[in-house]
């Protein structure tokens, strides 16, 4: 069975994102070290005389508030990141994917000298779960030859696996929209704070104004790394859950068809039928 994985997708875009940051800090410092005026200086005098106390604290709410427009989209991605953790933890709890009971039944049954189709069936129709639908993809093939059994399993294992993986593939577009987004107000951030420095007054202080932008435009991009790495992670450990699951539902099965091979050249079992009579 084949489960594809875009983990290192975020990643990329993360390396991208901190790379092109870099680049940015190391211009903005270049611009930042350009001799300021006499009265520039003489400020800056009084300021590095005044006490550590009267440094203001950072302002969290109001810092995020001052990313503009582009942190509407960072925040709607980190409500859908909240809403899929959710909704992906309550869907791969065990008894949705392979109960216990039905785990150790079908076990049982593939140790036993007796094994009947029907019972099994019944076994996984009791236990509604992702384990139950694949066996009952190979058990209504009973009859058929062995390779035929074994396409079935497959089938039904990756039709399972594609649609277990179709949200933890939203976290994985999560994790790489959301730093180009803070990275995309970062630079729209450090354009303005460009201008507005060249635009300054003669005599003006230069390196304040451009570190109070700088500040300012780098908000978006911590809030899409903020975004962007509970998604990478989440959608690591959610991958990890569906592959060993799925693993093991592969690996009962394995054990389990053999058991169906004496029953080659016999008449299918009927689904409707075994519905039926399970009814």
């Amino acid at each position: 069975m084949r489960i594809g994985s875009n983990m290192h997708r975020p990643f990329r875009a993360l390396s991208l994102l901190s790379r092109l940051i870099f680049f940015l800090l190391l211009t903005t410092s270049a611009i930042a070290q350009e001799p300021a005026s006499p009265e520039s200086r003489a400020t800056a005098a009084l300021e590095s005389v005044e006490p550590a106390s009267s440094v203001p604290s950072l302002p969290l709410v109001e810092l995020l508030l001052s990313g503009g427009w582009l942190m509407i989209p960072i925040a709607l991605l980190s409500l859908v990141v909240i809403a899929i953790a959710i909704e992906r933890t309550l869907a791969l709890r065990t008894r949705r994917l392979a109960p216990r009971p039905l785990e150790r039944g079908l076990a049982q049954m593939a140790e036993s000298s007796h094994f009947d189709p029907k019972a099994a069936y019944a076994l996984c129709q009791r236990y509604p779960s992702v384990l139950g639908r694949v066996m009952q993809a190979a058990l209504v093939k009973t009859g058929r030859p062995l390779p035929e059994l074994e396409s079935a399993l497959e089938s039904a294992a990756q039709t399972e696996a594609d649609a277990l993986h179709g949200s933890v593939r939203t976290l994985n577009l999560a994790a790489s929209v959301a730093p180009l987004l803070g990275l995309l107000g970062t630079v729209w951030g450090m354009i303005q704070c460009f201008f507005t420095t060249a635009n300054l007054a003669e005599g003006a202080n230069r390196a304040q104004a451009l570190a109070s932008g700088i500040y300012v435009a780098l908000v978006t991009t911590l809030a899409g790394l903020v975004v962007a790495i509970p998604a990478a992670t989440l959608a690591h450990y959610f991958e990890g859950k569906i592959l060993r699951r799925l693993e093991m539902i592969q690996r009962l099965g394995r054990d389990l068809l053999p058991r169906l091979e004496p029953f080659e050249g016999q008449a299918r079992l009927d689904r409707r039928e075994l519905e039926h009579t399970i009814k």
